[in-house]
C-alpha cells in the first residue's frame, strides 16, 4: 500500500509535530482540527520550528519552503476520507477518538488506513468500532515530535500484516525508529515512564522530598535530561493521570493507582506547561516549584 496523502486529526502539539515530520519527508498533509484559531497557530508553530531547523543548518530553506507548501488545513472532518493514511491525534480521551472515526467513517476511501496517536488506550478496541480493524493501528509518536526518534507501531488483534509494514515502512521513510509494541495499556514507553512519573509525585505527596529535590535528584543521580515532575509538566498532568487510570483500569494492579495529589492538581486546573501552572508556575521568569 503506497503512502502519499496523510490526514491529521487534532492540530495541537502532537498534530502539528506530526505535520510538521511528514510534510519534511514529502508525504501531502491535510490538517483538521475544529477550530480556525487552532489551525492558525498549528501552522505558525510549524513555521517558527521548520525556521529553527533551518537556522541550525538541518533543513535548507528550499526544504522548508517546499515542506510548508505541502500542508494545507481544513475545519471539515470529511475532506481528510480520501487520504492513503489518517492519523488521529486528539485528545486522550476513548469517547473524543471514537467520535472522531464515526464522522469519518463515510468518507473514507475503501484503502485507507486508520491509526491513532494514543498513548494508552486499547487499539483492539477503538479498531473494533471502524469498518476496516485490519487496517486499523496504533501510531504513537514521542512529544516534541520532531526531535524523538522513537515510534510506536502498535497492531490491535485483527491488523493485518500489510498494514503492519506499510507503517514500518513510513517510519522509516520519515527517518524515525519504529519499535514494536502489543497491544496492553499504555503499550511500551508509558508502561514505564507513567509509573515512574506517579512514584515521584507520591514521594512528593508523602512529604520524602520537595519538587526542586526530587528533580534534582532523578536528573544528577540517575543522569535522566529532566526530573520526572518537570516532564510531567512537559506532558501535561491531564494526559498522565489519564494514563495512569487506563493502566489502573486495565491491569487491576493497585501498584498503577494514581497519586491523589496528581489527581488533585488535574482538579484545580495546573496542568503543567500548557496552563502556565503545574508542579512548577511558569508564569514568571524562570519556572519556580509550586511546593
Amino acid at each position: 500500500m503506497a503512502i502519499q496523502t496523510v490526514g491529521i486529526v487534532g492540530a495541537g502539539q502532537m498534530g502539528n509535530g506530526i505535520a510538521h515530520v511528514f510534510a519534511l519527508a514529502g508525504y501531502d498533509v491535510l490538517m483538521n482540527d475544529i477550530s480556525e484559531d487552532s489551525l492558525t497557530r498549528a501552522m505558525a508553530t510549524i513555521d517558527r520550528n521548520i525556521e529553527r531547523q533551518v537556522t541550525r543548518g538541518k533543513v535548507t530553506a528550499e526544504a522548508k519552503a517546499e515542506a510548508m507548501a505541502r500542508i494545507r488545513t481544513t475545519l471539515k472532518i470529511a475532506d481528510l476520507g480520501p487520504c492513503d493514511l489518517i492519523i488521529e491525534a486528539a485528545t486522550e480521551k476513548e469517547s473524543v477518538k471514537d467520535a472522531i472515526f464515526k464522522a469519518l467513517a463515510p468518507h473514507l476511501a475503501a484503502n485507507t488506513i486508520l491509526t491513532s496517536n494514543t498513548s494508552s488506550i486499547s487499539i483492539t478496541r477503538l479498531a473494533s468500532r471502524t469498518d476496516r480493524p485490519e487496517r486499523f493501528m496504533g501510531f504513537h509518536f514521542m512529544n516534541p515530535v520532531p526531535v524523538m526518534q522513537l515510534v510506536e507501531l502498535i497492531r490491535g488483534i485483527a491488523t493485518d500484516q500489510a498494514t503492519w509494514d506499510t507503517l514500518h515502512e513510513v517510519v522509516t521513510r520519515l527517518g524515525k525508529t519504529a519499535a514494536s509494541a502489543e497491544d496492553f495499556p499504555a503499550f511500551i514507553v508509558n508502561r514505564i515512564l507513567m509509573p515512574m512519573i506517579n512514584e515521584a509525585v507520591y514521594t512528593l505527596y508523602e512529604g520524602v522530598g520537595n519538587v526542586k529535590s526530587i528533580d534534582e535528584s532523578m536528573k544528577l543521580g540517575a543522569n535522566h535530561p529532566m526530573g520526572p515532575l518537570e516532564l510531567a509538566d512537559f506532558i501535561g498532568l491531564d494526559t498522565c493521570l489519564a494514563i495512569m487510570n487506563v493502566l489502573h483500569e486495565g491491569l487491576a494492579d493497585t501498584k498503577y493507582r494514581p497519586c491523589p495529589l496528581l489527581t488533585k492538581y488535574v482538579e484545580a486546573g495546573w496542568l503543567g506547561r500548557k496552563t502556565q501552572r503545574g508542579f512548577y508556575d511558569y508564569r514568571g521568569d524562570a519556572p519556580v516549584p509550586t511546593r
